[in-house]
């Protein structure tokens, strides 16, 4: 790849957020990522800019230092590549050591909803100390083609595996450039030394796959399961061997409306899946619609699922990201209405509170406004 002439192949450093970056000045926005920290703050962070997903876009992190409960109401840092490159599909995550790494996608966009310049790229930086009151962040390193907008995982041996995937053609408009059409599948990045080095790892192919979004987990008996948004709903493919080969992809009976979901492992040993359950009375081909987004757990790695509390009942909520605090509660971001709305809410739960239902606690919450832009303007 000709680096040197490519902006989007460029490092664009994680930055103090300015006067175009606060809410009054932003109209789209979607697609949150959150994450605690050693000390109990909590970092958000989304891509918005402009009127949809287009080379307008940047990422924003804010903070909450209570929980949750109130959140700043302007970012305080930024990653915004200047002209047509743009910055999206961001998320975070704390490594065992403590440091907190933002992840984001970054390609050059030619106009609004041309999306991906098919080689994509995923791109790091590094916080050592996310409860400080300043923060500082490594430079930015490319650690891998495509996408990633899902958190890593730690094995119990010690390697980290990134969900990363190269699109399709067609995904945006752009024809996927020759020299990544190898790594055109959902795809595993690895690290083995506490990432200093990246290395594209493992391949599954996986039917009708879409934009991927899949996410990784550690099974007791040692394998690892991956689930991938299709076409269809969600598919499952597993690994037994660290990621290197899989599975090849097959439905896994989980209803998805096309559309992100969150799937983690809770201090308790289940499963938690926040998902859109399947729709009652109608053709799930017919109907694929981003609402009644819901929390469920698994007592069996993942065979079945019990429970059922919801979170935010309307159309248009999307895209769910977690973190498990040190409680043992829950704390799941989502948004809303990207171009009406420009809505990024959070919940705060209990494992027992998916069971029973509803939320008991004097902690817990639902529909809790962290954004609000108001959506497009004109």
């Amino acid at each position: 790849m000709n680096t040197a002439s490519d902006p989007a192949m460029q490092a664009y450093p994680v930055s103090t957020a300015s006067e175009r970056h606060m809410t009054r000045n932003r109209e789209f926005q979607g697609i949150p990522g959150i994450e605690k920290t050693k000390g109990g703050r909590l970092w958000a962070v989304w891509y918005t800019g402009g009127k949809g997903e287009g080379p307008d876009n940047f990422v924003v992190l804010v903070k909450s230092d209570d929980g949750g409960q109130s959140w700043l109401k302007e970012p305080l840092y930024v990653v915004d590549p200047p002209g047509k490159t743009r910055a999206f599909d961001s998320t975070l995550w704390l490594d065992p050591a403590g440091k907190l790494w933002l992840f984001w996608a970054q390609n050059f966009s030619p106009e609004l909803w041309k999306i991906s310049d098919g080689k994509g790229g995923v791109w790091a930086a590094v916080c050592e100390n996310p409860d400080a009151e300043n923060l500082v962040w490594s430079h930015p390193r490319r650690i891998a083609n495509g996408i990633m907008m899902n958190k890593p995982i730690v094995l119990s041996s010690g390697e980290w595996l990134l969900p990363t995937a190269v699109w399709a053609d067609g995904r945006g408009g752009i024809p996927l450039p020759e020299e990544v059409k190898d790594e055109c599948s959902t795809n595993v990045t690895i690290s083995r030394d506490n990432g200093k080095t990246f290395q594209l790892h493992g391949r599954m192919d996986i039917p009708e796959r879409w934009f991927d979004e899949h996410m990784l987990v550690e099974l007791k008996d040692g394998r690892i399961m991956c689930l991938v948004r299709t076409q269809y709903g969600i598919a499952q493919s597993f690994s037994s061997d660290k990621g290197k080969t899989w599975t090849k992809g097959e439905d896994s009976g989980i209803y998805g409306p096309n559309s992100r979901f969150f799937i983690s492992r809770c201090k308790s040993g289940r499963l938690l899946l926040v998902n859109h359950p399947r729709p009652e009375g109608k053709e799930d081909k017919d109907y694929r619609v981003r609402e009644k987004l819901t929390a469920y757990l698994s007592d069996d790695d993942g065979k079945s699922w019990k429970g059922g509390l919801l979170l935010d009942e309307r159309q248009g909520v999307s895209y769910p990201d977690g973190t498990i605090l040190d409680d043992g509660s829950i704390v799941i971001i989502y948004d809303w209405e990207r171009c009406k709305e420009g809505d990024i809410l959070a919940a705060r739960f209990t494992e027992e509170e998916v069971l029973a239902g509803k939320i008991s606690k004097s902690k817990s919450y639902l529909k809790k406004l962290i954004s609000h832009t108001g959506g497009l303007k004109n």
